[in-house]
């Protein structure tokens, strides 16, 4: 007899491994028997483990491996000495690069070799399963598999693509929004999230992978050594710190001694006053802490690929058909009226009573997004739970889904339509421009939902609406967007005699070669504001963009003197 929860010895005989297995894989219980004990008695109740997260992420075993560590110190100094906070430049991009190379070298010791101490399994989470017992290096799907390994090697690329745009682009919005991406993609990157609820729950991990590895980092600085050298982490960190001091040193002695040599490297100097101290400290914390718990993912990534949502239970046909049906009614009937519109061009705008260009523009674009995304919502629900069983299910769902992803295609269209009759009447502006991509991007989503319900298979999709989104960012840095609205509006006023010199004023260095095309005074009134913020660089903060500005303005003349400079007021 054993107590619930205990494991019995094996028994001898043939039915010992039978009885073995029942006690430690548990499954569904079996019906009770008339007089037996109950069902939930047939197996012994399993300790349940402390969380999902914790089952599928036990982290590394042992400690980390001493080239990884200064490989992210050496990042993270990088990191902190070279980002300029007050405008995007050539920093970035370096610290980017200098990052992505360390985490690329945690990941190759990760590949290389299962563990500093082969042979011993450390679980680092109360619950969390060994190494060695589970299997977890080799049968963790997206985690080591080569198809998981492009990914992630391709979501790293993207980052530093992103991160590169700062270089390029002197917009510091445009530049915020790439940001904010990279911190997206730099996720997917380390922890390798493949579906939705696994890309959701990737989101959360760097936080908790920077507290979770201190320990990790701790153990590598106290215990691991190169095999045969002698040499830990802490003597790589001194050395790395006594070369700093040096050449921080030397380098103001000889820019004091000589003119030329202080122009050629006063840009590569830190600052050494007590705010700049302070500040490359912060910095340097906040990176190298993010550089750790990025590492630690990369030595380890959690298994995302088994966080699905549970099987849900097929609605009835008619339950999810005469919806679908009669939204399908209303849909065309809004597109028969949006095809008289879209043929009837500007025309029928002015023919209609009382119906002006914002009015019609701004009245029904907003609305026409929304709608855009609550189809997309529609979409995913009614194929997740529509049946499929029978040729006639499978039918329906491409019809009813395929003519709803069809016709959102043409409200799309009405929306873009919209916007490009308002921009036509009052002039490109960057929040037209920004929309104007949303709805083109999710016209290409439409597109890819009707492929996949003609397919009836959509796990490559979550994937694709991140790298589409991505894409069209990237696309728009491509475009230059304030050279763009300031090409547009300069068009414009060449035609109309329309100008709002005062938002024109308010774009970033990339509008100058565009805006240089006005005759005075408006070239001065539009120039004068991006010429006075516009000073020299330090070697970290330089940007193509502000440098081709820089160059447009030695040629051309703009007058400080012009104080009245109409405009007029679009948005």
């Amino acid at each position: 007899m054993t107590s619930p929860g205990s494991t019995p010895l094996p028994a001898t005989g043939p039915t010992g491994p039978a009885q073995v297995a029942a006690t430690v894989r548990p499954g569904p219980a079996a019906p009770p028997t008339a007089g037996g004990p109950p069902a939930f008695m047939a197996a012994p109740v399993l300790p349940r483990p402390p969380s999902v997260i914790a089952r599928r992420w036990p982290g590394p075993s042992g400690a980390a491996r001493p080239m990884v560590l200064a490989a992210l110190a050496a990042a993270a100094v990088v990191g902190a000495s070279v980002l300029t906070m007050v405008r995007p430049g050539l920093g970035w991009l370096v610290a980017a690069l200098a990052g992505a190379a360390a985490l690329g070298a945690a990941g190759v010791v990760r590949s290389g070799t299962s563990s500093p101490a082969a042979g011993r399994t450390e679980p680092t989470e109360p619950g969390a399963e060994p190494e060695a017992a589970t299997g977890a290096a080799t049968a963790r799907p997206g985690a080591t598999g080569a198809p998981g390994r492009v990914a992630q090697v391709a979501w790293a690329a993207t980052t530093v693509t992103l991160v590169a745009v700062g270089t390029v682009r002197a917009a510091g919005w445009l530049f915020v929004l790439c940001l904010l991406a990279a911190a997206v993609t730099g996720t997917l990157a380390v922890t390798g999230g493949r579906s939705p609820l696994g890309m959701l729950v990737a989101a959360t991990l760097p936080p908790a992978a920077t507290v979770r590895a201190l320990p990790w980092a701790v153990r590598g600085v106290r215990d691991n050594r190169p095999a045969g050298s002698g040499i830990g982490f802490g003597r790589i960190v001194t050395s790395l710190a006594m070369s700093a001091v040096l050449l921080t040193l030397f380098g103001l002695l000889f820019s004091s001694a000589d003119a030329v040599f202080a122009n050629l490297v006063g840009g590569l100097l830190p600052d050494i006053s007590p705010a700049g101290v302070i500040g490359w400290l912060l910095r340097l914390l906040l990176i190298g802490g993010g550089l750790l718990g990025g590492a630690y993912l990369v030595s380890r990534p959690p298994d995302l690929e088994g966080l699905r949502p549970a099987p849900s239970r097929p609605a009835h046909r008619l339950e999810w058909t005469l919806p679908l049906v009669l939204l399908d009614a209303l849909f065309a009937v809004f597109v028969l009226v949006q095809l008289t519109v879209l043929f009837g061009g500007a025309g029928h705008v002015l023919r209609t009573a009382g119906l002006t260009y914002a009015q019609y523009a701004r009245g029904g674009f907003w609305q026409l997004l929304a709608v855009t995304a609550l189809t997309l919502l529609v979409i995913a629900i009614a194929a997740r739970r529509a049946p499929k069983a029978t040729r006639a299910d499978r039918l329906l769902v491409r019809v009813l889904l395929g003519t709803l992803a069809a016709l959102s295609l043409v409200i799309v269209a009405s929306a873009l339509y919209r916007m490009q009759v308002y921009a036509d009447a009052y002039g490109a502006t960057r929040l037209r421009l920004v929309v104007s991509t949303v709805e083109l991007w999710l016209g290409l989503l439409f597109i890819l939902v009707g492929v996949a319900v003609v397919r009836l298979r959509a796990d490559w999709l979550p994937r694709l609406v991140v790298g589409t989104a991505v894409l069209a960012l990237l696309g728009l840095a491509v475009l230059n967007p304030d050279r763009l609205i300031a090409d547009r509006n300069v068009d414009r006023y060449l035609e109309t005699g329309r100008l709002d010199v005062s938002y024109l004023s308010g774009l970033s260095a990339d509008a100058v070669p565009a805006l240089g095309r006005l005759p005075e005074p408006m070239r001065s009134c539009a120039l004068g504001e991006i010429a006075n913020e516009l000073p020299r660089d330090g070697f970290w903060a330089t940007n193509l963009g502000r440098e081709r500005a820089r160059r447009v303005l030695a040629t051309i003349p703009v007058s400080a003197s012009v104080t009245d400079c109409p405009g007029l007021r679009g948005w």
